[in-house]
This record gives structure tokens, sequence and C-alpha cells, in this order.
């Protein structure tokens, strides 16, 4: 199996440049290799590339290298090459950002995405003033991002004609240019309205894109970033808060509120139910209170614990 790394350009490019330009052992990119390997492996069966997965990609890999019975010491190794690899094509300019930059070792608990609580995430989109038209842009944006769950690519690339006011949903185009219409709520959309119709205008735009920065093209990555870390710490939020946080706590509060996993694998755009799966950690108080109450063999029978204060 350790010939799959050879076949692939890009593995190929990075374990040549690791032997020959940065003198490393051989010993050292053997493991490279047989850690590439399985990688590669694991993408052809989900029918991915090695260019085509974020650091959340990377994630499900990882939980799956550790169903497979993986140690600490041999899951460190295999983040350690993956690390690596995609900082070579992060150098390269072949990926955007590097996935493998944040992966922690080795203990997944840790890697869960973090979630903000029902009144951060009200805190956070009660911060914009809505008396300007940036303020009712980074507004509009932040109920977007909450309310349909989107990533900050697909934030940004928005365009005009992609709301649907009448049938109040929102085209959104995600990984592999795989299309997804996401109903929005209606707070969501009385914002979004009131900024396309009456304030988007002001930004003189350049562009067909919805978010516009103030010279009327359309706002970067790095301009989400900074606007959502802006309202966090006027909120108060000690956490790192971004973009993807947002979209974390949009996946993980629908599943507190009872949304099943093939509903919110839909909202999200996840090809593959395992991404989706990372979210469900979440359910377990609420699963284990479930059972104590509905399972008849439950030391509370049925009952509440309080029923009989009643």
């Amino acid at each position: 199996m350790s010939t799959l790394a050879r076949e692939n350009p890009h593995t190929q490019s990075f374990l040549d440049h690791a032997l020959i330009i940065k003198g490393l052992a051989h010993k050292t990119v053997a493991a490279y290799t047989e850690d590439l390997s399985t990688f590669i492996q694991y993408l052809q069966q989900k029918n991915r590339d090695v260019l085509d997965i974020n650091e959340q990609g990377l994630f499900v890999y990882l939980m799956f290298l550790r169903r497979k019975g993986l140690q600490s010491r041999s899951l460190a190794r295999h983040m350690a090459s993956l690390r690596g690899f995609y900082a070579f094509l992060h150098e390269q300019g072949l990926v955007m950002d590097n996935p493998a930059g944040m992966l922690e070792n080795p203990k997944l608990p840790q890697l869960l995405p973090k979630v903000l609580s029902i009144e951060e995430v009200e805190s956070i989109l009660a911060q914009p003033a809505a008396g300007d038209k940036l303020g009712v842009r980074d507004k509009t944006m932040l109920e977007m991002l909450y309310a349909a769950g989107l990533r900050v690519s697909e934030l940004i690339n928005l365009k005009v004609l992609d709301f649907d006011p009448q049938a109040g949903i929102v085209r959104v185009w995600g990984k592999g240019s795989r299309e997804r219409l996401v109903p929005l709520h209606y707070s969501c959309m009385q914002w979004l309205d009131l900024y396309i119709h009456h304030w988007r205008s002001t930004f003189s735009p350049l562009v067909d894109k919805i978010f516009l920065n103030r010279s009327g093209k359309a706002l970067s990555r790095q301009g989400v970033w900074k606007i959502i870390k802006k309202y966090a710490v006027m909120a108060g939020i000690k956490k790192d808060v971004s973009p993807h946080t947002l979209r974390h706590s949009f996946a993980t509060h629908l599943l507190e509120g009872g949304a099943d996993l093939r509903t919110v694998q839909v909202l999200l755009g996840h090809s593959d139910i395992t991404a989706t799966e990372i979210y469900t950690h979440v359910q377990s108080d609420r699963l284990k209170s479930a059972q104590d109450f509905f399972h008849p063999r439950s030391k509370n029978t049925g009952k509440p614990v309080h029923a009989e204060k009643r």
C-alpha cells in the first residue's frame, strides 16, 4: 500500500522535497510514505482529493484512524505527516489554507468543534449598531452565518439573486460546486431583505456579491474573521470565535433542539454523514436524560426524579 503515496503527484513531490531539499532521514521519509499512503487510500474510498480537504475533513479522518485502533503514539505520527504534507502544499500555493495547521496532539476530544451557548450567540448578534451601513451589513452577516450554518467561503460568494425572499431560502454553492437550498428563519430574512434593498447600494457595489467592503468589492475571508472577532470581544466572550464557530453552534443547537442528523447533514452541505457525526457529542446529556426517563429498567421507572414533589 505504501506505493500509493508515490503514485500521487502531490505526495510524491512532498516526499521528494522532504528527502532531497530538507534532507530528512530515509527512515522519516519512509514513515511519511506509509502514513500518506493510508491517507490516500482513505480518500480514494471517499472519492476525495488531497486538495479538497479542510480541517474538519482531517478531523474525521483522525477519528477513522482512532476507530481502527491506532494508539496515541501512532496517531501523533500520522498527524505530524499530515502537518508536514499540507504545510508543503500551502507553501507551493496549492491550497489556500493549511487544514492541518490547527491539529492538536492527539487527544481527540480536544478536537471537537468549539461551540457557543445560545446566550453567547445572541450576545454577539446584539453587538452591531443597526443605524449605519456597516452595522446593518455586519448584523445581517452574523444572522446569516448562524441561521444557515454557512462556511465563510459560502457567505462571501453569495450573490443577490441567490436569495429568494418569496420562498424564504438562499441558494448556496458549497464544496465541489455542490448546490444546496437553505431555508432562513423570519428574522434573518428581514435583515437580509433590509440590507439588500436599503443599505447595500450605499457601498457603491462593483460586484454582484451580497456582502461588500467599504470599496464596494466582495468582502474577504479575512474581513469576515476580523468582524466576528471584534463583536465577540465586544460581547465579552473569552473563547476564540471564528466564522466556523457559528457554523458549529448552528449544527449543535439544531441537534440539541431535536433535529435529526440527516437534516443537519443536508443543511451543512456535508457529502458524508460521518462529517456531521462529530456534532453528536452534544446530545449525550439529553439522550441520557431521555433514557433515564423512558427506559423500563431505569431506576426512575419512567417518572421524573422530582415528580413526587409536585
